[in-house]
């Protein structure tokens, strides 16, 4: 057996579960139970510089608090998050929440799964983002797991808002002309075949993976041979949702709306791609979908002259700071209109927005200081109470990671998970 305790066939590796009864060491990893039954939805937007938050952060009053959470129905909004009061009862602002990672700009991307990726090797789980983590886990009840939307243009190379578990970047749809075409274009006789050919060599390799796993079956103990019988059973539900996704080859996309769009700039696309969004949540075609905002959020496309990036590094010039908080006024009021346009479209058991969670903020708490910590974070629809925002005591032991909102969201989402990245269980105050 190698080293590195992998089974490889036909060039590609898939691990073996840690078995002590062949001698291998502990990597620490363990594997999550997987449920692939979930009617809600999920989308997760996120910003790559932040907010600046004298204008973010809604006016409250001062409260003591003996656990470390206050919870407030009487605030103000703050001059850029303005625009949220017209939807306020419907969402939640979570003040006073981090993942404990530092970086500035390096930790942005951390701000869906709580773990850098240079760090992720040290976690079960790798540096998974709570999109894909849920759409693993109902892989092929859409005809796409999830969608990731941003730009390949900006600071540090890009979109960094979705990882796999293997600590993989998921590639971003880069615009609504490229969104568009997948959603609404048919697929031709050529790519079809394409298609079923990736996954017939899908089903091969798994097929040598099971063989070879049986084989080394016969030199386990007892307590190994259970962890193995888990691994044989994710080996199947892989197999299962392979076998769902093939079922979309031939079934048609939804007709298009409207005419095919063409990329124009990210100020200008980005209402589109937030309708585009919705369209795709409201036609099935997926139940997942992340976007981030990023490096390429041109200010002079809104008739601001100077650049994103250095007005987030203001040097408190208040120029910079005002061109600032008209940039990102735009960016909040646009995700205020796509909560609105959930609230106002039908499902099977009442609005889009009762059964779509909107998660939006960003990894960075103050780009002018480069910290990642109290990250602006609301939370929209799905289900839960709103109307209120939570304020954690950054100073309480009782203070807990962003990282509990994910496990509370993915058992809303309908996942049986505990455990979460760094969590320590659900998020105190959500009902």
């Amino acid at each position: 057996m190698l080293r590195r305790n992998f089974l490889s066939t036909a060039g590609v590796s898939i691990a073996l579960p840690f078995l002590p009864s062949l001698g291998w060491a502990n990597p620490s990893s363990s594997r999550e139970q997987e449920n692939s039954i979930s009617p809600k939805r999920m989308v997760c937007i996120g910003n790559m510089l932040g907010f600046y938050p004298p204008a973010f952060w809604p006016k409250l009053t001062p409260a003591n608090s003996t656990d470390g959470l206050t919870i407030h129905r009487d605030f103000t909004m703050g001059e850029s998050s303005a625009s949220l009061a017209g939807i306020r009862e419907d969402l939640t602002i979570i003040q006073g929440l981090e993942h404990g990672t530092k970086g500035g700009h390096f930790s942005i991307h951390t701000f869906l799964s709580g773990v850098r990726q240079i760090d992720a090797k040290s976690m079960p789980l790798g540096n998974v983002t709570v999109d894909q983590f849920a759409a693993e886990a109902t892989s092929g009840r859409t005809r796409f797991p999830t969608l990731t939307i941003g730009s390949e243009t900006g600071i540090h190379g890009g979109c960094q808002i979705s990882w796999t578990k293997t600590g993989t970047r998921v590639p971003p749809i880069p615009g609504p002309e490229q969104l568009f075409k997948k959603l609404f274009v048919q697929t031709d006789a050529s790519q079809k075949a394409a298609k079923t050919d990736q996954f017939k060599l899908q089903a091969s390799i798994l097929d040598v993976v099971r063989d070879e796993a049986n084989r080394v079956e016969r030199k386990l103990n007892s307590q190994d041979r259970q962890k193995l019988d888990e691994y044989l059973t994710s080996i199947r539900d892989v197999e299962k949702r392979i076998g769902m996704r093939k079922n979309w080859i031939d079934v048609p996309k939804p007709e298009a709306p409207f005419p095919a769009p063409k990329n124009k700039n990210m100020v200008e696309d980005l209402p589109l791609l937030y309708e585009l969004i919705s369209l795709a949540l409201q036609t099935n075609s997926t139940h997942i979908a992340t976007l981030e905002i990023g490096g390429d959020f041109n200010p002079l496309d809104l008739g601001i002259k100077g650049g994103y990036h250095g007005f987030s590094h203001h040097g408190k010039k208040q120029s910079s700071i005002e061109a600032l908080i008209k940039l990102e006024t735009y960016q909040i009021e646009q995700f205020t209109k796509f909560v609105e346009r959930l609230s106002a479209m039908e499902d099977e058991t009442g609005t889009m927005l009762d059964n779509t969670m909107v998660l939006f903020g960003s990894g960075m708490g103050d780009a002018n200081s480069h910290t990642n910590t109290n990250l602006p974070v609301v939370l929209a629809g799905g289900g839960f109470e709103h109307g209120r925002l939570l304020e954690f005591d950054s100073k309480s032991s009782h203070r807990p990671p962003l990282t509990n909102l994910f496990v509370t969201m993915l058992q809303q989402f309908g996942l049986e998970t505990e455990q979460f990245a760094t969590s320590t269980g659900t998020l105190r105050g959500f009902a």
